[in-house]
């Protein structure tokens, strides 16, 4: 799809970073995210997953803050996950007013509750320490339009699985998106419950 279509600041965004079009593999994702459709994104590492959720996520928050509790939430395995995963939007935002917020274990509890409570747009995330917020009453899911798992072939791997299980059960009127390397077993059992409505998007 042309970048033609997208929000201007977004679009002035990616012309800045050098972005001219989507590849082949975005052409088939893009319409798909931006249409409001559950997701499972796989593909190998290069294929453009990362920078086709960062347009879709920019483009459905219109490219601006909005009131305190985030409307997008993207689950990634640890914090240098989480601190990467920011720069790489803010490469896509520096010309809006959005606010991302690196959320991971090991920083102090009250000091995040406070500083989401004072609002955020994207919040990015371990899973244990997003679980902890949230059953802390520290993070309002309310707002939620996006719930995505980015990179998530840890989650073969990992606790964070159940986590994101229990989280899940709190969201209703959000698209959910899955990006992994492959469909291991454990995001395909995803399919049972929060996942059940999902498109597959598979690129080579």
């Amino acid at each position: 799809m042309s970048f033609k279509k997208l929000h201007p600041l977004l679009k002035e965004s990616l012309e800045n970073a050098g972005f001219e079009t989507s590849n082949p593999f975005q052409k088939k994702v893009l319409p798909v995210l931006k249409g409001g459709s559950d997701a499972y994104v796989i593909a190998p590492k290069g294929k453009g997953k990362t920078t086709s959720l960062i347009i879709a996520t920019i483009h459905k928050l219109k490219a601006a803050a909005f009131e305190d509790s985030p409307r997008a939430i993207i689950v990634v395995k640890d914090k240098d996950a989480v601190l990467s995963l920011k720069g790489e939007f803010e490469k896509f935002t520096r010309n809006t007013d959005l606010r991302i917020y690196a959320l991971y274990d090991g920083y102090d509890i009250e000091k995040q509750k406070t500083e989401v409570y004072f609002g955020q747009d994207i919040v990015i995330a371990t899973p244990a320490r997003l679980s902890k917020l949230y059953f802390l009453n520290g993070i309002h899911l309310g707002q939620l339009q996006i719930f995505a798992i980015e990179d998530a072939d840890f989650l073969a791997k990992n606790n964070g699985y159940n986590h994101i299980l229990r989280l899940s059960e709190s969201l209703t009127k959000c698209q959910f998106i899955i990006i992994a390397d492959e469909l291991n077993s454990k995001i395909k059992n995803y399919q049972n419950s929060f996942m059940s409505n999902a498109q597959l998007i598979k690129g080579n």
